[in-house]
């Protein structure tokens, strides 16, 4: 039974975020979202925050918000995240401190925050977004994919310290998804990467969502620190 389940996630306005926000509210979760804009989610188990995941006070003030509202904090999906696919010889620094603020300190502002309160009940599921632009080395991607194997590193380190609380970390490593991330990447540039794969094809938001709900299974409790990459890479 999930219906006194509490499930936070991240990037929630739009693409893979609300899709997991629509599964998980089907599925009897309460769930807790968070985008830098408003969502337009209609549901009295849905409780939306805009807020930057960069802003360190913002996230600690959220999930204090969560746990004085439910006393409880079961799962975090750390789905937020943001690309820049520009050659390394045309990116500025502005672009890396955007990118790492988003998808690293974000993460990691969330993983601690969240811990403390799955702390309390020594149970809690942490799943962070990788992405195949790490093991595939894709050119053009150098800050993304940099930023995303912090994550991963960030995912095992966490796995270890969080154990002793009953939490595990892990992470899913999407290849591309037809969301806004990558529509702005040349058809060409995504039909090279997607034949890199074992199986050559786009990636579904369904194919995220089943990654996320191995992780989440009672069963999945002796798995954590892995990072499980879609596609075959």
């Amino acid at each position: 039974m999930t219906e006194n389940r509490v499930i936070a996630i991240t990037g929630t306005r739009k693409g893979i975020g609300r899709f997991l926000v629509e599964q998980y509210l089907e599925r009897g979760w309460t769930v807790v979202g968070c985008a830098r804009g408003a969502a337009d989610i209609d549901d009295s188990r849905y409780t939306h925050f805009e807020l930057d995941v960069a802003d360190e006070r913002a996230v600690a003030s959220m999930l204090r918000q969560v746990g004085r509202a439910h006393g409880r904090l079961d799962a975090l999906l750390n789905n937020a995240g943001i690309a820049s696919m520009n050659h390394a010889l045309l990116t500025p620094g502005s672009t890396m401190q955007r990118v790492f603020a988003t998808n690293v300190y974000g993460t990691f502002y969330f993983c601690r925050e969240a811990a403390k309160l799955m702390g309390r009940r020594k149970t809690g599921r942490i799943v962070n977004f990788a992405t195949v632009a790490t093991p595939l080395k894709l050119e053009g991607e150098a800050v993304y994919a940099a930023s995303k194997a912090a994550v991963v590193s960030l995912t095992e380190v966490l796995a270890r310290e969080l154990a002793p609380f009953g939490i595990t970390v892990n992470a899913v490593g999407p290849t591309p998804v037809p969301t806004d991330l990558v529509g702005s990447v040349p058809q060409e540039k995504m039909d090279a990467l997607i034949a890199r794969q074992a199986i050559p094809r786009y990636g579904t938001m369904q194919d995220v969502l089943n990654v996320c709900d191995f992780y989440l299974r009672p069963g999945s409790d002796f798995v954590t620190g892995q990072t499980l990459y879609l596609g075959g890479v």
